[in-house]
């Protein structure tokens, strides 16, 4: 047996949460981080996952450093691969839909991430965020969170 290995008396648990926010403007990154190591303490899963998903394709989830300047760079990477201008068909409602470009970005990041939850703590690096990433708003979006893990003590 390691030292990573669940103790066999552990009990095993599964915390679920719905959050709903609120972004502000059209392209916005919120951090989760703390939100979701809340929850994760409320769990008191000392050992497990965490996933996190949003609800929403126009806003996506996904780890990264939380710098001033990324949300210029993510409209340089984004904007020529689904620009905001075009009207993109709709075949299915028979419309030109313009929140597609932000479908379209939110393809490129996916809705969901699972972290790995170790003494109680999320595990990221020093720099790292839980960001959602808003391609459309400003809107309510909700969040689902699910802790699973065995539970232990932890501060």
């Amino acid at each position: 047996m390691t030292a990573s290995t669940l103790d066999q008396e552990a009990a095993w648990t599964v915390f679920t949460e719905v959050v709903i926010l609120r972004t502000e403007v059209r392209q916005q990154f919120v951090d989760l981080t703390d939100l979701v190591g809340e929850r994760v303490r409320r769990s008191r899963v000392s050992d497990g996952w965490v996933s996190a998903q949003s609800r929403h394709t126009a806003a996506p989830l996904t780890v990264n450093d939380c710098e001033p300047c990324l949300r210029e760079d993510l409209g340089r990477i984004l904007d020529p691969k689904a620009p905001r201008d075009l009207l993109y068909g709709r075949e299915s409602h028979g419309e030109q839909c313009r929140e597609a470009a932000a479908h379209c970005g939110g393809l490129l990041l996916g809705t969901s991430q699972i972290l790995h939850v170790l003494g109680g703590t999320l595990q990221l690096g020093p720099r790292q965020r839980l960001l959602l990433v808003e391609l459309d708003g400003p809107r309510a979006r909700t969040l689902s969170i699910v802790v699973m893990g065995a539970r232990g003590h932890h501060e």
